[in-house]
């Protein structure tokens, strides 16, 4: 009977190898070599051993490195050189093929930090990727991964947005579950998306506060027009009194539209679960009506009802305002969009699907890195809004108190 898996190897107790996987590893090995050989001849001007007259520089010998790559380790000989300037001044030449310092290829480096942000400790990071880098990880590798994911999120959180020609500010929260002091604890990420004046969406910024109240959200803001956000011309928000607290003292007299399935979710919180759908059903024939027009008189409608039947259920719209019909001052082509901050909410559904299987996140920082990661390597991807083609137009005026 043939021998199975036994320990941390495939059939233990006689040699394996798979000549598939060691034809790749040497032909990556020869690719990378040969890379590093053709830069150096061209910063130099001429071949290994030509003796070209107008050569800038000359060879100065190789130094071995070793670079840890999803295909195991590769050792290879980088040339060095001496190079001349202009001005007949000499300098070292820099590989950009290999930089100085790289020891880790992107990818392995998003393996590595895309376990350490899923709350896996060194350790296991090391245990669990092992076999893959071709002899293990060490500690000190985790912890540069770590290092490197770290302020490449600082960075990004903190680039200049002067060329960002932002037009609309999407904001709103979500909530995860953390672990502060040993204890679980939710927290809130508070979000802030942009849209460019050709629709595209982009995330502008995110951070952890403690919470949603005016002086998070005002903390968020004002850390955006530090970076040079321009004014934006319309505001989505989700509806929290913090958040419309910090916009009134910010930017009073931009337009502001209050998220339309926020809304719907407060008029159902204020009635008995029995009307629900009636109450659904009334809500979504105003807010989905072809014409502004229609959706006035479906208003009016609405609140004359349900100030009879559930009176609280009638003070929830009121409470909105005409900030619940913002979109009606824009095209109808770009309803879609503006009535709901279902693009943030998107975002907070796919952050929450990918660590469903974690009950709590190891620390606050971790939780806005891998929310932040999922963009950065593209797991999620961002589109243009929904009208975007008519995002020129001006708002026109709407009297809903009419």
């Amino acid at each position: 009977m043939g021998k199975g898996i036994t320990g941390d190897r495939v059939g233990a107790g006689f040699d394996w190898v798979d000549p598939l996987e060691q034809a790749m590893r040497e032909g990556v090995h020869q690719f990378l070599q040969s890379l590093l050989e053709e830069e150096v001849a061209g910063a130099l001007g001429r071949l290994r051993y030509g003796r070209e007259a107008a050569a800038k520089g000359h060879r100065n010998g190789h130094r071995e490195r070793t670079l840890t790559s999803t295909m195991g380790r590769i050792t290879v000989d980088v040339p060095r050189a001496r190079l001349q300037d202009g001005e007949g001044a000499a300098h070292e030449f820099k590989s950009a093929v290999l930089p100085k310092y790289q020891r880790l290829t992107a990818t392995a480096l998003a393996l590595i930090a895309g376990a350490y942000l899923a709350g896996v400790n060194t350790r296991r990071v090391r245990r669990a990727l092992g076999a893959l880098f071709d002899g293990g990880v060490s500690k000190d590798t985790v912890s540069r991964a770590w290092r490197q994911v770290q302020s490449d999120f600082v960075a990004w959180n903190q680039r200049s947005l002067k060329d960002e020609p932002i037009v609309r500010l999407i904001l709103d929260g979500t909530v995860v579950r953390v672990r502060l002091d040993r204890r679980a604890t939710t927290l809130s990420i508070l979000v802030a998306m942009g849209v460019r004046e050709d629709g595209q969406k982009v995330v502008l910024a995110m951070c952890t506060l403690g919470g949603e109240s005016e002086s998070a959200w005002r903390e968020l803001l004002d850390g955006l027009i530090a970076r040079g956000l321009r004014v934006p011309q319309l505001l989505l928000i989700d509806g929290g009194k913090g958040l419309q607290a910090a916009l009134a003292a910010l930017w009073p007299t931009i337009p502001v539209q209050r998220c339309t399935v926020h809304k719907h979710r407060n008029l159902l919180a204020h009635a008995p679960k029995k009307m629900h759908e009636e109450i659904g059903n009334d809500y979504t024939d105003m807010i989905y009506a072809a014409t502004p027009a229609l959706v006035q008189a479906k208003r009016k409608a609405f609140l004359r009802k349900w100030k009879l039947k559930c009176r609280a259920v009638a003070d929830s719209l009121e409470e909105a305002g005409e900030n619940l019909f913002t979109y009606l001052r824009y095209p109808p082509t770009q309803w879609k969009s503006i009535r709901t901050t279902n693009a943030i909410e998107r975002l907070h559904e796919e952050f929450k699907r990918r660590i469903k299987t974690q009950c709590v996140l190891p620390c606050a920082d971790t939780a806005c890195m891998l929310f932040w990661a999922l963009l950065a390597s593209g797991q999620i991807t961002l589109r243009k809004v929904d009208g975007w083609q008519s995002l020129h137009e001006p708002p026109q005026a709407l009297d809903l108190a009419a």
